[in-house]
């Protein structure tokens, strides 16, 4: 009786979420319609160029959608931190505010690729105010959606998720609008070359996502392992904030501009996504098997792909970054699976008044 009171009680509070959902997703359509016609003005404009609609629709997109996460964040979780200590309540502000800024990144790269493929496939097309403001309602609404769910209840896996979506749109929004039809010939890093802003943005951002979910990877262990594992726990979130700042150096020094110290960040990202895979594997209790078996599988291909490359030349440089991204994304995969059915979904408030590791 007490389990099927439990369940009724959970069921009931997700459809709750869910009914708050709907209308959040109607009040961003709303606002963003609004303020999307606003902003456009009257005169009718194609989907990019110049003055196209892609632009502003995007940044009023990202607006409704981080304001969707903050309002959500707010109403659900704004007494998550108040049993916390300060460092572990800093802890979780900051990443929520770095997931904010991810949101509204997502949010404005998805509209700006969308405007590219729709505009090759609807060419001539002109929108005036009502039709430019529907786009942006239709926009905002999308994002405000999943960014109002996300506040509502957010795990590890929803952060991955969002890493491996904007790495996907900012990376085909990036190759959409290269200047240089034959990047692929050289490397990823070309896409950044002559002021590409679509890949260099995404690399910083997505290097901002690497040291949340990080944080997450942390608040999970936590909740597993307890205050007796802060000094592992504190060793796997330090090496996945470093590697997340080697990420976002790569973006933030062009190839055409900074080569030494952009190879210097790729490289050193690459070697510090690989040590903090093998240090989070080793923090888990009793070695979970998959992710054990993932872990060294991913290293080995890994180190056979960069072989290959530098050895034989089989491939080019191009095709071994899109090897390493895919066996990271596959690890990282397997280990927020492994967290969603090992960590609780409680808070677990430290009882440390301070993080001093032993």
């Amino acid at each position: 009786m007490r389990d099927e009171t439990r369940r009724t009680r959970d069921e009931t509070q997700r459809l709750r979420g869910e009914t708050e959902a709907v209308w959040a997703t109607a009040a961003s359509f709303v606002v963003g319609a609004v303020g999307g016609a606003a902003v456009l003005g009257g005169e009718p404009r194609p989907l990019t160029g110049e003055h196209g609609l892609a632009v502003p629709i995007a940044a009023m997109a990202a607006a409704v959608t981080a304001s969707a996460f903050i309002v959500s964040t707010l109403r659900h979780r704004r007494g998550e931190t108040a049993p916390m200590p300060r460092w572990q309540a800093t802890v979780s502000v900051v990443s929520s505010i770095a997931l904010t800024l991810a949101f509204a990144a997502v949010a404005a790269m998805g509209v700006l690729l969308a405007a590219e493929v729709l505009s090759g496939g609807l060419q001539g097309l002109r929108l005036a105010t009502v039709g430019g403001g529907m786009l942006a309602g239709v926009a905002s609404a999308v994002g405000g959606r999943f960014a109002y769910g996300a506040g509502i209840g957010l795990r590890t896996s929803d952060i991955a998720g969002i890493l491996f979506g904007y790495l996907v749109i900012g990376t085909l929004f990036a190759m959409a609008t290269a200047a240089d039809p034959r990047w692929w010939q050289h490397n990823f890093s070309t896409l950044g070359g002559g002021g590409g802003w679509a890949f260099n943005g995404t690399l910083v951002v997505a290097g901002l996502l690497v040291a949340t979910v990080g944080s997450y990877i942390g608040r999970d262990l936590h909740r597993m392992l307890g205050d007796e594992a802060l000094t592992r726990i504190s060793r796997v979130v330090a090496l996945w904030a470093v590697t997340g700042v080697a990420l976002a150096a790569v973006g933030l020094l062009p190839l055409d501009r900074l080569p030494v110290p952009h190879d210097i960040a790729a490289v050193a990202t690459l070697a510090l996504f690989t040590v903090a895979a093998v240090v989070t594997a080793l923090a888990f209790p009793q070695r979970p098997r998959a992710l054990t078996i993932t872990t060294i599988g991913v290293v080995a291909l890994v180190i056979m792909a960069v072989v290959l490359c530098v050895g034989p030349r089989l491939y080019g440089v191009t095709a071994l970054e899109a090897m390493v991204v895919g066996l990271g994304l596959l690890w990282m995969t397997t280990l927020v699976r492994v967290l969603a059915i090992l960590a609780p979904e409680a808070s677990r408030p430290s009882a440390r008044a301070t993080l001093r590791l032993r």
